[in-house]
């Protein structure tokens, strides 16, 4: 994968999904359609493919064995379900190869409290030590791993606990990802300075990129340059619409405001990896591809 210029990432699946007609108001958000109705998720993927993105990230952010079991689904179906996001990518991908364009797959690994889906993957602080992190994060990553994606994409992560354990795990397993944290301000959403946020991944061999996901656009620029100095590594940024998620009513509120007249100063800064998240759509990202390339 070339850096020689920015890499032009999706926007929000959630969002594209529901803007196709779909109820995603359950705990299993937009993963329930990996079960449900797969070749809408590989709709949205084309669309955000042929809208310029140069990255899909898959629909696995939501899911997890727990989370699938809890739902009634029995746990080979629920593995498969996990390994079914990144073939779903894989083969939209593989049917636009015929262009030449280069385009790869990045296997969603969300936050613990995503699995929760109470909104305290914009808390952390879960309550659980490292050992109940663990004991849930591994076998998600080896089920993605195994289904062949090109990276992982280790995202919204609110809390330095949280990422310590995901860093180590990433090493162990040797496989690239990159490690986006979910902020508000010049902090994690649990209140940690982005300094030591960063600072978790910055000796890692797997963690190729660092950055911010989920977070207001207007954080983004300081995010990006402390990243940068902190770990010498590309940095990843992919902010939502503006917009705030209320988990009580399970619904985005306030304004929502546009990336694309930021981004070149993201790159400017050191951001190699670009583009949206929640409530960000086809539209927004074709307007970024544009803006920074």
């Amino acid at each position: 994968m070339s850096l020689e210029r920015p890499v032009v990432l999706d926007g929000g699946m959630s969002n594209a999904l529901e803007d196709r007609g779909h109820d995603l108001s359950d705990a299993l958000w937009s993963a329930r359609l990996l079960k449900d109705a797969p070749d809408e998720i590989a709709a949205v993927h084309r669309g955000y493919y042929e809208a310029g993105a140069q990255v899909a990230t898959t629909a696995s952010y939501q899911a997890s064995v727990v989370g699938f079991e809890r739902a009634g689904i029995p746990r080979v179906e629920a593995e498969k379900l996990i390994a079914d996001s990144v073939c779903i990518a894989r083969q939209v991908r593989d049917e636009l190869a015929a262009d030449g364009r280069e385009r790869w797959v990045a296997a969603s690994v969300g936050p613990y409290g995503a699995m929760l889906a109470d909104g305290s993957e914009y808390r952390g602080r879960y309550g659980v030590g490292a050992a109940a992190l663990r004991e849930f994060h591994r076998p998600r990553l080896e089920l993605l791993i195994e289904a062949g994606p090109d990276l992982l994409a280790v995202e919204t992560i609110p809390d330095l606990d949280e990422a310590e354990v995901l860093v180590e795990l990433l090493d162990e397993l040797g496989f690239p990802a990159w490690l986006s944290y979910s902020i508000d301000g010049a902090k994690t959403r649990a209140g940690q300075p982005l300094e030591d946020a960063f600072g978790v991944a910055a000796r890692s061999t797997a963690v190729m990129s660092v950055g911010v996901n989920c977070c207001a656009p207007g954080d983004v620029q300081t995010a990006v340059e402390v990243a940068a100095a902190v770990t010498g590594k590309p940095v990843v940024a992919y902010p939502n619409s503006g917009e705030e998620w209320d988990a009580g009513g399970r619904r985005w509120t306030g304004g929502a405001s546009d990336s694309t007249s930021l981004a070149q100063g993201w790159t400017a800064a050191g951001a190699r990896f670009v583009g949206g998240c929640c409530r960000v759509g086809p539209a927004d990202i074709q307007a970024l591809a544009a803006a920074v390339n």
